[in-house]
């Protein structure tokens, strides 16, 4: 994971982050997410590589009181797969951990 000068920037492989202007890159193409999406994202880049369970994501992307409801937690995060992957039965950088929750690859 690289992180820009102003730490505002995530770059991982073809996938640019831009936290501060809110806005996704995947090779010079933008891709326009919403705002749940691209919190679900951001979130996943801050911690790329490392596993994220169905709560952590459910309480850092809706709050506490979501902490049990992962079934939007899946809509959302196929939702931003369609957009990120260019074949979402393999995807390139956002994985699924069956059972625990997903992880956005860093390398």
């Amino acid at each position: 994971m690289k992180f820009g000068v102003e730490a505002s920037r995530i770059v991982l492989g073809e996938l640019r982050i831009d936290l501060a202007r809110r806005q996704v890159f995947l090779a010079e193409n933008e891709i326009h997410l919403t705002p749940i999406e691209f919190k679900l994202l951001a979130t996943l880049a801050k911690h790329a590589g490392r596993v994220l369970t169905h709560q952590q994501l459910l309480k850092e992307v809706w709050g506490q009181t979501y902490g049990q409801e992962s079934h939007n937690l899946r809509v959302h995060a196929a939702q931003l797969r369609r957009k990120l992957e260019a074949d979402t039965a393999r995807p390139r950088y956002l994985l699924t951990e069956p059972g625990v929750g997903y992880r956005l690859r860093d390398d």
